[in-house]
């Protein structure tokens, strides 16, 4: 699951502007930090999202040669997913060989206990630093921090503290990059230039309105005037000046009266789109004062120059030739990779799924896209792959888990999205995409010699996801959670919840939560035999919920957090994790707190796949070149199983042990 940003979690990001480091070293070839070349070596494909019930039928149809050849020679297991199965609590699981107990990441969204805020959970902004005021100028004198908030070395610390070399290219919930001197560059949960997951800019003559409850954009409505338009882009508040005010970049574009066409002026650049033609990469740079501005890079589509003019700007990503935000270790490989590739998507999972939920794209705008992504993916692999040649090398690949969420409707004709016209085009979709994947396979293992452990894994799989529960809603109908207004159900959390009476609150996509006395500001359930008691009465109640629709169970299990996790930060997790039966998964509404009037609605969306429901039902999977001594590998498995490839013991705190023997 990438897509939290709906749009009231804009508001819970990272805030760029408070962080902005200006400048940067120029580039060099990077080395990774270990200098002990090593004989044995280990590449792992990280290929986010891929499914085995889908795997096996590809593989039963002889379209995953590659896969097949591996598993042959090696092994395929399914690959027990994190509870709950959210990404970044499920690539902490893999970076770590912990739980969520030892790690301490529970959901995309983790709150305050003392005020009840929400925040994201990977990542935060440690103090804004010491400023000095000059007139209208607030002048930074120290910087604020930019802090990972996961838990728990990752496996490329430990291979440093052995000296053993790695490179780690875009590895999700790592963001700002652990520290290290290996070569990391971070993926999903890295920011845009805002300091969110992502703003798309669409700028058009016809009137459009962002879908409620979905984040992701901004609309412009503009005029062609003379032949042209006049607009802005927005950028990073400005931290030198009282108030934070926004920053913006002001562009032109011409549009041709007869041929779609336009030609683009922004800042020292122009250049000609024609209708359903993307720009390369553009730079832009926000002014701060004077002497300051902020880089970053965009790209430009043309969706439409007549008879309405309809233009999209993608977020705003940080300039990798010169980071405003820390996004690699050391700073230079983010820089070595553009000067070699030039500017390319830094922020994490580019592709832009809410341009596509509001209606701003279509399947084949989306798909252009993503294309694009995985265009530049497989070029900076390949790079990778040809300088490989001891340790350690992560390779994460997005498309697959983004494409099947949003692709999943046309193949499942039972989702009440199905449109069979659209199927008939967009049917063979991902398919398509796990046969590419099995092109990337097939070059990892041209590179990999007799001497190299290859492990080819997903943090998750994938199922249907026809039917929303708003949980909030059922906490208060049940009389567990009480509303300050009920006229104002549509008010997002916390602001709307009457805590003097409310015992039970949910926030994030799996996590339910006691308002308890010893640790929330305002609890009221007392520690002990009081909280234990509810929690027992909650998961019993939960798990017992129908659909009355379908007549469905709709939640697997409900399970009770002190006994899944193990390790320092379990009193901080959700004391319920709602396991969510396969089709049905948590509202858009119940990760902003918010209790809309009907307890269960059709998921119309073009989301139309997910994996946030019980851990049984997605699992991910496991290929290997290596013998497979588990039955039931999981995710905290692989840990230390790439640590034993190089003879190295688990660590202490890490609940998951070696399952692969390869001796090469």
């Amino acid at each position: 699951m990438k897509r939290i940003d709906r749009r009231e979690f804009v508001r819970w990001g990272v805030t760029a502007g408070s962080m902005l480091a200006f400048g940067g070293a120029p580039a060099a070839l990077v080395r990774a930090s270990g200098k002990r070349e090593t004989k044995k070596k280990v590449i792992v494909l990280g290929i986010d999202g891929l499914d085995p019930d889908l795997t096996e039928l590809y593989l039963s149809q002889g379209k995953l040669p590659t896969f097949a050849k591996l598993a042959s020679e090696g092994g395929f297991r399914r690959l027990k997913t994190s509870l709950p199965p959210q990404s970044p609590v499920a690539w902490s699981n893999f970076i770590t060989g912990m739980d969520p107990g030892g790690h301490g990441i529970f959901d995309f969204i983790h709150r305050n206990p003392k005020d009840y805020n929400p925040y994201l959970s990977t990542s935060s902004v440690a103090g804004g630093g010491k400023t000095i005021e000059i007139g209208n100028y607030v002048i930074p004198i120290s910087s604020g921090e930019v802090k990972l908030l996961r838990h728990g070395d990752a496996f490329w610390q430990i291979l440093e503290r052995h000296d053993i070399p790695a490179t780690v290219y875009k590895i999700p919930a790592n963001f700002p990059p652990a520290p290290t001197k290996q070569r990391t560059l971070s993926g999903m949960g890295t920011p845009d230039l805002l300091g969110t997951y992502g703003i798309f800019n669409y700028y058009t003559t016809e009137h459009a309105e962002l879908k409620p409850d979905i984040g992701g954009g901004e609309i412009h409505d503009v005029k062609v005037i003379g032949g042209k338009v006049d607009a802005r882009l927005r950028g990073p508040g400005n931290a030198f000046k009282k108030g934070n005010p926004d920053t913006y970049v002001d562009f032109t574009v011409f549009v041709d009266p007869v041929n779609p066409v336009v030609k683009v002026r922004i800042m020292d650049q122009e250049f000609i789109l024609k209708q359903g033609e993307w720009s390369g990469w553009i730079r832009v740079a926000f002014p701060m004062i004077p002497t300051q501005s902020v880089p970053g890079t965009c790209k430009f589509y043309l969706k439409q120059a007549h008879p309405h003019f309809k233009l999209y700007v993608s977020a705003v990503n940080i300039d990798p030739a010169s980071p405003a935000l820390p996004i690699s270790t050391p700073e230079s490989y983010a820089q070595e990779l553009e000067s070699k590739f030039g500017p390319y998507y830094t922020k994490g999972l580019p592709a832009d799924t809410q341009a596509l939920d509001h209606g701003v794209f279509d399947e084949g705008d989306f798909l252009s896209l993503d294309e694009d992504i995985f265009r530049e993916d497989r070029a900076i692999l390949d790079y990778e792959l040809s300088r490989f040649d001891s340790g350690l090398l992560f390779y994460y690949i997005s498309n697959a888990d983004q494409r099947q969420h949003m692709f999943y409707r046309f193949i499942d004709k039972e989702h009440p999205g199905y449109d069979p016209i659209l199927a008939q085009k967009y049917g063979n979709v991902i398919e398509d995409t796990y046969i590419a994947m099995d092109r990337i396979l097939a070059k990892v293992l041209d590179k990999a010699g007799k001497d190299t452990l290859v492990l080819v894994m997903s943090d998750h799989g994938f199922t249907y996801y026809r039917r929303s529960f708003n949980l909030t809603t059922w906490l208060e109908e049940n009389g567990y959670l009480r509303l300050v207004n009920r006229r104002q159900r549509d008010a997002a959390f916390p602001g709307n919840t009457d805590w003097s009476r409310t015992r039970a609150y949910t926030l994030g996509l799996n996590g339910l939560y006691i308002n308890r006395k010893d640790r929330e500001g305002k609890g009221i359930v007392a520690p002990g035999a009081e909280r234990e008691s509810l929690v027992r009465e909650l998961a019993e109640k939960l798990e017992a919920i129908t659909d009355p629709a379908t007549g469905q169970k709709i939640i697997s299990k409900a399970y009770i957090a002190s006994e899944a996790y193990h390790g320092s930060y379990v009193d901080e997790a959700p004391d319920i994790l709602v396991g969510y039966a396969r089709g049905v998964r948590c509202s858009w509404a119940t990760p902003l707190g918010k209790a809309p009037l009907e307890l269960f609605e059709n998921n119309m969306e073009h989301w139309s796949g997910d994996h946030c429901m019980d851990p049984d039902v997605t699992p991910g999977i496991l290929f290997t070149n290596g013998k497979i001594t588990s039955d039931h590998p999981s995710l905290c498995d692989l840990s230390p199983t790439m640590l034993h490839a190089f003879g190295i013991e688990k660590q202490a705190g890490m609940v998951g042990s070696n399952v692969v023997e390869f001796h090469g």
